[in-house]
């Protein structure tokens, strides 16, 4: 049952629905994000979550729990536990290293992902651009985030190669090395929509490590390579708007300068391949 009030801290409920259980680490790992903690019985560990992102609607939380039910546990981490505004997933042992896999274990985990069955919501890129700009800093907002907006706009995103489920925040701290295989956490931009998509996403080093990435992900999916590489170059100036404009909006949130630098940075790469 939903909790009536949207309020409850983590203390309510720790208390009401994990009795048992004792708090082992305040702040969990950076790739769970928001108020999420580890807590433990008798050595059973689990991550509660808590829905910290007040713009977004509460129906884009339980998403992340279906998206985990639906996906198998090689991927992900299992949930076991959801009411409105909190989740507990099972605690992932295992090592977050400064770097992406491989290139090839990489390309296996996500074709293996893109291979499971779709989670029923489609990544729509523009409206997420278009919160983006209403919600930063007017100061910020530039002549050239502008015109690149409509340009985008009115091209529209490309058309799909092929549908599939997409985790689209793959990153080195996303990625837990576990005992049975590398997992991905922290579900929360995931949906339906181009594999093209979440290869031109990763947070790949350089171009040449992501032309790697696209060769061997299009020889596991018995794609053509070069069409592939082509609808990657389709999508990334989507991608890097939509960096940008992320770090836009949670300058304007938080204040912290660190994420005027990296805007920066994604608008110089902008208009360098421009």
């Amino acid at each position: 049952m939903p909790l009536r009030n949207n309020n409850h801290t983590r203390d309510d409920v720790l208390t009401r629905y994990f009795p048992q259980y004792r708090l082992v680490a305040p702040q969990a790992h950076s790739g769970l994000g928001g108020a999420s903690c580890i807590i433990e019985r008798g050595g059973h560990r689990l991550v509660l979550r808590q829905h910290h992102d007040a713009t977004a609607p509460a129906s884009h939380f339980r998403r992340q729990f279906r998206a985990l039910r639906r996906l198998p546990a090689d991927l992900v981490p299992q949930p076991c536990f959801f009411i409105r505004d909190w989740m507990a997933v099972e605690y992932l042992a295992g090592e977050i290293k400064s770097v992406l896999p491989d290139t090839p274990t990489l390309a296996a985990m996500l074709y293996h992902l893109h291979r499971q069955r779709r989670l029923g919501w489609r990544i729509v890129l523009l409206p997420l651009l278009e919160q983006y700009w209403q919600q930063s800093s007017p100061r910020r907002r530039t002549p050239y985030w502008l015109a690149q907006l409509k340009q985008l706009r009115k091209a529209g995103e490309p058309q799909p190669l092929r549908l599939a489920p997409l985790h689209m925040d793959v990153h080195a701290g996303n990625v837990v090395y576990t005992p049975t295989g590398e997992k991905l956490i922290d579900w929360e931009y995931a949906g339906d929509g181009d594999v093209a998509l979440e290869l031109a996403a990763v947070w790949m080093p350089d171009d040449t490590s992501r032309a790697r990435l696209i060769r061997d992900y299009a020889r596991r999916a018995q794609m053509d390579a070069l069409t592939l590489s082509r609808q990657v170059r389709r999508w990334r100036p989507w991608v890097l708007m939509l960096m940008a404009g992320w770090f836009e909006m949670r300058f304007q949130q938080s204040k912290d300068k660190q994420f005027i630098a990296l805007a920066d940075d994604v608008w110089r790469q902008l208009q360098t391949k421009g």
